[in-house]
């Protein structure tokens, strides 16, 4: 029988060790600030470093813009006080990107992962060619780079939340913009660069809004120890990602998580993707709208109205929600028997409706979910925190090229 071999990289050399102990160091002090108060000689016990080389690499940091120091922490114990270290709140920054149906929102991450600089501009992109959404989206992000260079902060790439199938730059279909085949990344690019004339092209990547939100609430969420959930977003469709042992399944080709597309009744409305019966079909912002008699014309305005008449008690809006509801706990309940996840996270519109999705959904998952591990109250059913969209995900996720690979993004 033929062995398979893993390839192998090249051989370490001193200068590829130490650019792997400054991102050792660079994420320590990170992960240390979100609880307390990091010093040289807690960074040296985390990372097994000895005291001298910490130092050393810490000084490199800090000259490069990543770390600042301050004060002096007091552990109560003999010794000499140790120096606080931080991430810098100046310097390199990642540039988030959602387009979505009917918004864009454009977000700036610092290093320590706060949001710092958020524009979000409510458009109606159904019917607008690719090429004017993204200009107009590229428009957003340059005067949100101009806020960000007024806080000193360095974007040094941007990613793309694309509501559809994304690989390798491009668009494969977005059913709902009525996008297919479309570079997207090279067409925000150029909007952007000609819009910034003298500066440097801002490198760009991109993939799926309901990944990119699930990778927020991964980072940023209030999930706790839980590092394996499916994560639903529901918007105009709805899009789903899994996350399991903290990192998140793409697929063969990268298209894992289309849950929205999973067909619940085979005669049921006619979709968007060419298919029948979707759940978007049944759960989506358009169909709940449709379902509870608002129109649907004015985006969030419509989610608004609906969450206030099924408050009100008005019969035809907490029908359509829990008829949603239903249908969300149907599909769900076969994707939790297939990968066995701690949790399911609703996010988006969910948010807000959770009060009547919930009951529906929670009776579905405890009569078909087979474990046995799901039921009423759980508490393995929920809303998405504050933190978890989209756009926050994308501006992480060149934040966390950053925290790899300090050198490469050090200023010139």
């Amino acid at each position: 029988m033929k062995s398979i071999l893993t390839p192998l990289g090249p051989k370490a050399d001193k200068d590829t060790v130490r650019r792997h102990n400054l991102s050792l160091v660079l994420r320590a002090v990170r992960d240390e600030g979100e609880s307390g108060e990091a010093t040289r000689a807690g960074v040296s016990a985390r990372v097994g470093l000895t005291r001298a080389a910490v130092s050393s690499l810490v000084e490199q940091l800090m000259e490069s813009g990543f770390l600042t120091e301050s004060g002096k922490t007091f552990s109560g114990q003999a010794g000499r006080p140790g120096t606080a270290l931080k991430v810098a709140r100046t310097g390199p920054a990642g540039l988030g990107v959602e387009i979505n149906i009917d918004y864009v929102s454009v977000c700036v991450v610092d290093l320590a992962g706060t949001g710092r600089v958020r524009q979000t501009e409510h458009l109606d992109n159904r019917g607008a060619s690719a090429g004017e959404v993204l200009a107009r989206a590229a428009r957003i992000a340059a005067r949100t780079l101009d806020s960000a260079r007024e806080q000193e902060l360095r974007p040094v790439g941007a990613t793309l939340a694309l509501p559809g199938l994304v690989s390798g730059g491009s668009v494969r279909q977005a059913p709902n913009l009525g996008w297919n085949e479309v570079p997207a990344e090279d067409l925000f690019a150029e909007a952007l660069t000609a819009l910034r004339p003298g500066n440097p092209v801002l490198p760009v990547a991109s993939e799926n809004e309901a990944n990119l939100a699930a990778l927020a609430e991964l980072w940023f969420g209030g999930l706790g120890d839980v590092r394996s959930f499916l994560y639903l977003t529901g918007e105009i469709g709805v899009g789903g990602a899994l996350v399991l042992g903290g990192e998140l399944l793409r697929g063969a080709h990268g298209f894992a998580g289309e849950i929205g597309h999973v067909v619940v009744d085979p005669d049921g409305p006619e979709c968007r993707c060419g298919s029948r019966g979707c759940l978007e079909q049944y759960a989506g912002q358009t169909a709940l709208l449709r379902a509870a008699g608002i129109d649907g014309s004015g985006g969030g305005a419509g989610v608004v109205e609906l969450e206030r008449r099924a408050r009100a008690g008005d019969g035809r809006a907490v029908a359509a929600l829990t008829e949603a509801g239903r249908m969300l706990g149907r599909v769900v309940s076969g994707a939790v028997n297939l990968v066995d996840p701690d949790a399911v996270v609703l996010g988006g519109i969910y948010r807000g409706l959770m009060p009547w999705l919930s009951p529906p959904a929670d009776e579905e998952l405890t009569g078909r979910v087979v474990s046995g591990l799901w039921s009423p109250g759980s508490g393995r059913l929920r809303a998405s925190s504050v933190a978890g969209d989209a756009a926050r995900g994308a501006a992480a996720l060149v934040v966390q090229d950053v925290l790899a690979d300090p050198v490469a993004y050090a200023e010139p």
